[in-house]
């Protein structure tokens, strides 16, 4: 059996990332050969895999991609945030964006087939995670077509990569005012971009309740119509994008109102949080 040195367990361990204990015992196993070792842990670590498909990944990173006409998020999920930080899988992040983009894929699906070096995007994700030796998933994949897209990255710790994610399809020249309103959907979470967007059941519901709730508190008829419509203007702002105040606008103007006077308007956005 040849003797392990500690530089080829630095090695290995800077190769793939994997523990120190499993660097060890693998070039142990190995006779000393990387290579070998490489493919040792492995195998080992997907043996691993199915059995780590129930855990929880709730860390990771989101990421977006800008081409010609479109920009492309990618949520990359993993179990802890020591993972989340590592280079290994930053580098991992980098290269799935990438193919996904570069292949066009509009769905999780066509995302996972999308090619990725001597494979896809699937086996590349699946091979990382067996030597990582946690559960790395491709969670969520959006694309926003649009003439110009702008994009916002917010991280929650300065440790880790960005945890929020958000895009913007807009027409107009003005990228300033539309990260901005990028920023604003980071944190006011808005779910259509006009009251046009929410759906009449949605939109019916919400009258019903709030007629219910006016009616028990005991309301004047007559004030009925002109309450339950300003509730309903609240429900609308707290959903709807163009109609809620723009929070880094200093005049407190609404969305639409300071996109009109940047001469640009919102066709769509798409935000990703991690976890969510």
């Amino acid at each position: 059996m040849a003797a392990v040195s500690m530089a080829a367990v630095k090695e290995l361990r800077e190769r793939l990332g994997a523990g120190m204990v499993d660097s060890k015992n693998a070039l142990v196993e190995a006779d000393g050969d990387i290579e070998k070792a490489i493919e040792i842990l492995r195998l080992k670590g997907l043996k691993g895999v199915a059995k780590r498909e129930g855990r929880e990944a709730s860390e990771g990173l989101v990421a977006v991609a800008q081409r010609d006409g479109a920009a492309t998020l990618i949520e990359l999920v993993c179990e802890t945030d020591f993972v989340a930080k590592n280079e290994k899988f930053l580098a991992l992040g980098d290269k799935v964006l990438a193919a996904v983009a570069d292949a066009g894929a509009k769905t999780l699906e066509e995302a996972l087939a999308a090619p990725l070096e001597n494979g896809t995007v699937e086996s590349a994700i699946t091979d990382e995670s067996a030597i990582i030796g946690e559960k790395i998933q491709l969670r969520r994949v959006v694309v926003v077509e649009a003439p110009s897209t702008a994009v916002y990255l917010h991280r929650t710790s300065k440790d880790l990569p960005p945890q929020i994610g958000v895009i913007v399809g807009y027409e107009g020249a003005d990228e300033k005012v539309a990260t901005s309103i990028a920023q604003h959907i980071s944190f006011a979470e808005p779910l259509y971009v006009s009251r046009e967007e929410v759906p009449q059941a949605d939109v019916d519901k919400e009258r019903d309740i709030v007629t219910e709730i006016s009616k028990n508190e005991g309301k004047p008829e007559a004030a009925l119509p002109k309450i339950i419509e300003g509730r309903l203007n609240a429900f609308f702002k707290q959903i709807v994008l163009s109609e809620q105040e723009h929070a880094l606008d200093s005049e407190k103007r609404s969305v639409a109102k300071v996109a009109e006077a940047a001469g640009i308007v919102v066709t769509g956005f798409a935000r990703g949080k991690v976890g969510a």
